[in-house]
């Protein structure tokens, strides 16, 4: 295939290095926007380097760009995400072998200090995208008040060590700001992986076959993770009330989630389980598209998400969204042209749909507003991006952005002794599991104590995660001693 390249300076033998601490099998939307990256500036631009933590069972030979993994501990049962460790001989080798210009983070934790190390080694310029509010992650993984501030201090000074910061909306920018970010940053919003068009009739009953569907009763969707802060009680108190207007609609849920039970317990207490169906996850993107094909509204009442993809994936079907006036996803909606603005209440919710649910017209007006207005393809903002890079590497051989600080070289070797601690209690564990049953649950308690330490110092200078790993080993002591003299040993010796 024969490379496309634009007037940037940049020669189609070039490679852009994308970094981030998740990447397929793990799938998330941060993963699926480097996955994107990777892909079509492999095929349209230049040549594409993806690096990534190992994750076990991984293969990448279906790629056409080249993908290399660093050493990490399978940690997924406890956060989701395997721990990397953010130093990779291969990496460097990498970078070097195939003539890396450029290297992108989506990630500001441990693929920045990756991408730090490599942009000081070899004299590359450093772009960061801000993809999601990373200061709730940290809330919600570590509840000590001082970790979050040392967390987010060493986190802001990963991003102030980058060249360029790009954020996915305004919102997410704002954000940033937030947490003490000062500097500049540029909206590169993020593409759909969809067509734009609906589905055919024929997939569309394929795919709904089996559920309660009138054709003339109105259909609501919503599509992503079952969790409360996605705005799901907004939509299921505003359902209640509906429903006691006798209202007539169907609500579909797709995905799953956390807080999914809790979800389907409140749907049954109020009352809703003959309107409300629950489909579970669903990953065939074709599946996803009959539904959103089939929808007559999208529902996403959040104020958490920083880009809010689904509203552009349903806009791919023409299909329009009820949004939150002033959140991230509702940047360049206009109401009632193509999209629907509420306020963040069940009451506003409930209001405007049994207004939509008399005007049918009125809402597929909009959905093609939707399609017209706000669907972007992955091809169109991954060509936006990679003009981008353009300038920046012309800005860095300019001096634009002067000289970061340096990771200290105490720090490497620091995270790696931890990161051979952490594997051997790691196998210590799953030893104890085998061998001791009746410990089994005392253990993994141990372990998942831990968890928010080997968070919190992937993201540290590691200063106050010592402290904190010498408070966590008086208090686990007793409880993994048994695997070993040796492992508590070396964990004593670390502090």
């Amino acid at each position: 295939m024969k490379r496309i390249c634009y007037n940037t300076g940049m020669e189609k033998k070039q490679t852009i290095c994308l970094l981030n601490d998740s990447f397929p099998p793990i799938i998330d939307g941060v993963s699926n926007a480097v996955l994107n990256y990777a892909r079509i500036i492999e095929n349209n631009h230049a040549h594409s380097l993806v690096i990534t933590p190992q994750v076990p069972g991984s293969d990448d030979s279906e790629y056409d760009f080249s993908v290399v993994r660093y050493p990490s501990i399978d940690t997924r049962k406890l956060i989701g995400y395997v721990a990397g460790y953010p130093f990779s001989p291969e990496a460097a080798h990498q970078v070097e072998e195939q003539n890396v210009s450029l290297l992108h983070t989506h990630c500001p934790v441990s693929s920045c200090l990756l991408a730090r190390q490599l942009a000081e080694a070899y004299g590359l310029p450093l772009v960061l995208t801000w993809h999601t509010k990373y200061d709730i992650d940290i809330a919600n993984a570590v509840k000590s008040k001082l970790l979050q501030e040392g967390a987010l201090q060493a986190l802001l000074r990963n991003v102030n060590s980058c060249d360029e910061i790009w954020t996915v909306s305004k919102g997410a920018g704002e954000n940033l700001r937030s947490i003490g970010y000062e500097g500049d940053y540029i909206v590169m919003p993020n593409g759909v992986d969809l067509p734009h068009e609906k589905v055919s009739e024929d997939l569309i009953s394929e795919v709904v076959s089996g559920y309660d569907l009138p054709s003339d009763v109105p259909v609501f969707l919503f599509i992503g993770r079952l969790m409360w802060y996605k705005g799901l009680r907004i939509i299921l108190d505003a359902l209640k009330t509906l429903d006691m207007s006798g209202v007539e609609f169907r609500m579909v849920f797709v995905g799953g989630g956390g807080d999914e039970r809790e979800v389907r317990e409140y749907t049954t207490e109020l009352g809703l389980d003959r309107r409300v169906i629950f489909t579970g996850a669903i990953s065939d993107r074709e599946k996803l598209r009959a539904w959103y094909s089939r929808a007559d509204l999208f529902l996403f009442p959040s104020t958490f998400d920083t880009n809010g993809l689904v509203v552009r994936e349903a806009a791919a079907s023409d299909t329009a969204s009820v949004i939150i006036d002033g959140s991230c996803a509702s940047e360049g909606v206009t109401d009632g042209q193509n999209g629907f603005l509420i306020e963040e209440n069940a009451e506003s919710l409930a209001a405007k749909l049994i207004e939509l649910c008399a005007q049918p017209n009125r809402m597929k007006a909009v959905g093609k507003g939707a399609g017209d207005e706000l669907y972007i393809s992955w091809e169109e903002a991954v060509a936006h991006a990679y003009d981008r890079y353009g300038a920046v590497i012309d800005n860095y051989k300019s001096g634009v952005y002067g000289i970061h600080d340096p990771i200290k070289g105490s720090w490497l070797q620091s995270q790696g002794e931890l990161m051979q601690i952490l594997g051997d209690i790691n196998a210590a564990g799953k030893a104890l599991k085998r061998d001791i049953a009746e410990t089994q649950e005392e253990i993994e308690t141990s372990l998942r104590s831990i968890r928010n330490k080997a968070i919190v110092d992937a993201i540290t200078t590691g200063y106050e995660a010592k402290e904190n790993l010498r408070s966590l080993g008086k208090g686990i002591k007793d409880q993994i001693i048994e695997a070993g003299e040796d492992l508590w040993e070396k964990l004593d010796r670390y502090l």
